[in-house]
Order: C-alpha cells, then sequence, then structure tokens
C-alpha cells in the first residue's frame, strides 16, 4: 500500500495551525486546489466530523473526501468517499506542541484502483507535492 509521510515543524501553537489546514477552502489555497466544503460537519464545526469536501483537479473527475475524525486542535482523519482513482484513502493530521510551535505529523495511504506498473509510485508522487509544498509556505508564514 503506498504510503506518503510528512512533517512539518510551524512557529505558531497546535490550534492556529489546525485551524488553517483543517479549514477546507484554506487547505485548498495552499495546495493549489479547488476545494469546495459540500456538506457542513457537525455542529460547531463546518469543516469537523462528517463534513464533506469536493475536489476538482482538472482534468481529473472531481471527486469527495469526508471527514471521519475530528479532534480540534489535535488531529483531523478524512477518506475518499467519491470518485477518485485510489481506493482505501486514509489521510490523518496530527498536531503537537513542539519547541514553542507545533510539529504536523501528516499521513496518506491509498491503493490504486487501477493494477498498472507504477500506478502508485506515480500517484504518490502527484499528491504528495502539492501538499509538502503548500505545508513549506505555510511554515514560512509562521517564521519568527
Amino acid at each position: 500500500m503506498p504510503t506518503i509521510i510528512m512533517q512539518q515543524h510551524f512557529n505558531a501553537p497546535p490550534e492556529t495551525v489546525f485551524d488553517t489546514l483543517c479549514d477546507h477552502a484554506k487547505f485548498g489555497q495552499l495546495t493549489g486546489a479547488n476545494i469546495t466544503r459540500i456538506k457542513d460537519g457537525q455542529a460547531p464545526y463546518a469543516n469537523g466530523l462528517g463534513s464533506v469536501r469536493r475536489i476538482n483537479l482538472f482534468p481529473l473527475p472531481s471527486f469527495d473526501e469526508t471527514v471521519v475524525m475530528y479532534e480540534p486542535g489535535k488531529r483531523m482523519e478524512y477518506i475518499i468517499s467519491r470518485g477518485s482513482p485510489l481506493k482505501d484513502h486514509r489521510g490523518v493530521m496530527r498536531f503537537e506542541s513542539e519547541n514553542g510551535g507545533t510539529r504536523l505529523d501528516y499521513s496518506i495511504t491509498f491503493e490504486p484502483r487501477l493494477n498498472v506498473p507504477f500506478a502508485g509510485k506515480l500517484l504518490k508522487s502527484v499528491i504528495e507535492y502539492p501538499i509538502r509544498k503548500g505545508l513549506e509556505r505555510l511554515a514560512r508564514r509562521y517564521q519568527k
């Protein structure tokens, strides 16, 4: 199963980083993806448990991700719930206090839907690159 593991330090409190990365629209802006929340999560967290975001990555068909675990300031997990060339996809973001800031541990696991040689490797790079670059840009915003 292809796995993406990213770790990033931010010079900001966990709640601040969490609020940015777990806001669907802000996450889309960071990664350059067109992301729209199509279903609100359980009150009072619109981007929280049960929320659904639609991701449009032209020229691919859109797909939906659903938040399946939400602990404000600490953890968010999501799965692909509709569409996508991936199956058994799960994203996990964990936020920990570290050296006066935040350490993000972000993992994504998935399987390619099509059994094509090197599909997992290709999809891994397509998924990882914009997220990693977005996390690095956000970390630079918080530099002292």
